[in-house]
Parts: C-alpha cells; sequence; structure tokens
C-alpha cells in the first residue's frame, strides 16, 4: 500500500512540475500523429549508480569523485529521463527505448519501476560489456505491444587483436502482431578519442562486424526487416557508414537487401544535428533501415520517419558559440542538473492494413 501510494504521489509531482514548465508544455503541443510502433534511441550521457564497481573504472561517478555523483543526482537523472520518454512518447511511452552510456541492469531498473513508466508492462534487454568505463547499450520495450523472440549481444574487440573492448553490439528479434520479424541492432560506436582521423580504424572495425551481421539476414531474406539505431560517433556521410557499413541516401525506390540512413539532414530543420562541440552540430545519433521498410507493405515507414526529438526544454543558450545547445547533466565538473549531452531520435511504423 505504501508503495502505491508513493507511486501516485511522485506521479502528482511530476505532473506539477512539468505544468510548471513552459518548455516541456511547448514540446507537448506538436500535432503529430502516432503510427503504431514509435523506436526511439537516447545516448543518456553517463548514466551511473552511485556505488563503485570494482571491475570498471566508475570512480569519477561516486560520492567521493569528481563529479560528486550521489543517490540524489542520481534519482534526478532517472527522473529526468523519465520525462524525455513520455515527452518523445507525446503521453504514451515509445514501444522500445535503446539507449547508450548505461552503466548496469540496476539504473534500468530503477527507471522502469521507481517512476511513473511502472504503470507500463516494460521490460528490459541488457548485458554487462567489457568497456572500460563500464558503460553498456541497452533497451527497454512495452511486452503488451511487442512480443521479443531473441537476444543477443556481440562482443567488439578481443585480446589478440589491436581492436579495443568497447560497448557490445546489441541485437534482438520482435513480433509486434505482424508476420515480419523486426530486427534491431543497437549501438554505441567507438568514440572519437585522440581524434578522428587516428580512432577512424576502431569504428570501422565495427562497421564491418555489423554489415557481416546484416549480410548474413539479407542473405536469407532480402526483405528483412532492419532497423539499427545508434550514436556511430562518426556522420551519415563519414566511411564506416557510407562505405563499410554502405547505408545510403533514401532514393525514390528502395531496393529490398539495401540499407538506408534515415538521418541525413532535413532541409525544413533550423539545425540538424544531435550533439554540439565546439559550436558545430553533428549528427551522431541515427537510425538505419533496410529497404523493405520504406515500401509500403506489411510494416513500413511513415515519410520523413525519422525525428530529433529537439523539444525546448532538452536546450539551453549557448553563450559562447550562439545558438542553442544539449542542456547536460553536467558542464565540466560543475553540475547542472540538465539531460544529456546528446538529442534523442525516433522513428514511426505502421501496418499497412
Amino acid at each position: 500500500l505504501n508503495s502505491i501510494a508513493f507511486t501516485i504521489f511522485s506521479s502528482l509531482l511530476i505532473i506539477v512540475y512539468f505544468n510548471l514548465d513552459d518548455r516541456f508544455a511547448d514540446s507537448q503541443k506538436r500535432p503529430t500523429e502516432r503510427a503504431d510502433l514509435r523506436i526511439m534511441f537516447y545516448n543518456v550521457e553517463n548514466l551511473f549508480d552511485w556505488f563503485d564497481d570494482p571491475l570498471t573504472n566508475d570512480d569519477e561517478f561516486l560520492p567521493e569523485g569528481q563529479m560528486h555523483w550521489n543517490r540524489k543526482r542520481f534519482e534526478a537523472k532517472i527522473y529526468n529521463i523519465y520525462k524525455v520518454i513520455v515527452a518523445a512518447g507525446e503521453w504514451e511511452p515509445p514501444d522500445i527505448v535503446s539507449f547508450a552510456e548505461i552503466e548496469n541492469r540496476y539504473v534500468l531498473e530503477q527507471l522502469v519501476s521507481e517512476t511513473p513508466l511502472l504503470r507500463y508492462p516494460f521490460k528490459i534487454v541488457h548485458r554487462n560489456s567489457p568497456d572500460q568505463r563500464g558503460i553498456d547499450v541497452a533497451l527497454i520495450y512495452r511486452s503488451d505491444r511487442l512480443d521479443k523472440i531473441s537476444e543477443n549481444f556481440f562482443r567488439i574487440g578481443c585480446s589478440d587483436d589491436d581492436i579495443p573492448k568497447t560497448r557490445d553490439l546489441l541485437y534482438c528479434t520482435f513480433n509486434a502482431g505482424m508476420k515480419d520479424t523486426l530486427h534491431i541492432f543497437v549501438n554505441h560506436w567507438p568514440s572519437r578519442s585522440g581524434g578522428q582521423l587516428s580512432s577512424e580504424r576502431y569504428r570501422l572495425y565495427v562497421a564491418s562486424v555489423l554489415r557481416s551481421k546484416t549480410d548474413s539476414l539479407f542473405a536469407i531474406n532480402q526483405k528483412v526487416q532492419i532497423i539499427i539505431l545508434g550514436d556511430f560517433n562518426d556522420q551519415p556521410d563519414n566511411k564506416s557508414l557510407k562505405e563499410i557499413l554502405e547505408a545510403r541516401q533514401k532514393e525514390n525506390t528502395p531496393i529490398p537487401g539495401q540499407l538506408y540512413n534515415l538521418s541525413y539532414c532535413h532541409t525544413k530543420k533550423t539545425f540538424c544535428g544531435t550533439h554540439k562541440y565546439q559550436g558545430n552540430w553533428s549528427l551522431l545519433d541515427q537510425i538505419i533501415v533496410s529497404g523493405d521498410l520504406l515500401h509500403k507493405n506489411g510494416m513500413y515507414l511513415l515519410p520523413d520517419a525519422y525525428q530529433i526529438f529537439d523539444a525546448p526544454f532538452l536546450l539551453e543558450p549557448d553563450d559562447k558559440y550562439l545558438g542553442s545547445k544539449p542542456y547536460r547533466t553536467y558542464s565540466g565538473y560543475k553540475y547542472k542538473g540538465g539531460f544529456s549531452d546528446h538529442l534523442p531520435v525516433y522513428i514511426d511504423i505502421s501496418f499497412s492494413r
């Protein structure tokens, strides 16, 4: 009974908080109509718990660490992520929410059970990766809307080569009430630390691993329905995505058995980016699909299905470089209480009837 009362009380507080936040309210006035499925990706930027994990380098995010991370700040971040998920779903959470920079399963359990997301039957797909900092990819999905068929985690890098161990490639299949299976790949490719060119070969390697997985699916069925989401730490026209993964721009007549990157800039956008560094927006968070999803047959994507969720409450003024920038949890070591240094992205899928 106490748990139920706490959940109701928390929900009322959040609703009041949202009503007082004009920027959040503005984001809810969009006249868009939800499709049958909404699938989202969000790099949440360092969603750590406040406990020490002796197997990973999480020292910064401890109460005595440089970030002075603690339970109060963790809970505030969890509620901020909840807020983003609900807003991006237009008060109905997306059916699949995939993540980068998740420390462990515990933080996901807190998200789905200690916020009003508890009202929805979300289930978790996660495994600890060998990343040095202990950050992983993961997803949650609504079990009332989707049936999970399988899940796999492909390891990237090993001890007998010079490719550093990094986040796993998450592969999950779902039945969405249609005869066809939906194949989901969640990515967080190696960063540009040390420079774009010097680190490029790591991303080329991960791109080749992902391409081998999609080739195996295409070899069985050219009309397989694939969705690839993630923070690729490269832009759509970089070699890793354009040449190795062979993710091309959308064509007038998409071809089954090919991959299409939906994330090329929309001319109607005031800016086209999900991450800002030294005054420049870059499009690191992308969604790529197989050609059959671009045909109006079974499951299909609506025109302009890819959206960057750039609601006003996720942005703040960029005093140094002008314009706006993502409203982060930290600026350096200064706690700000924001959301992430990345903006979320999502796509809508419809069913032909």
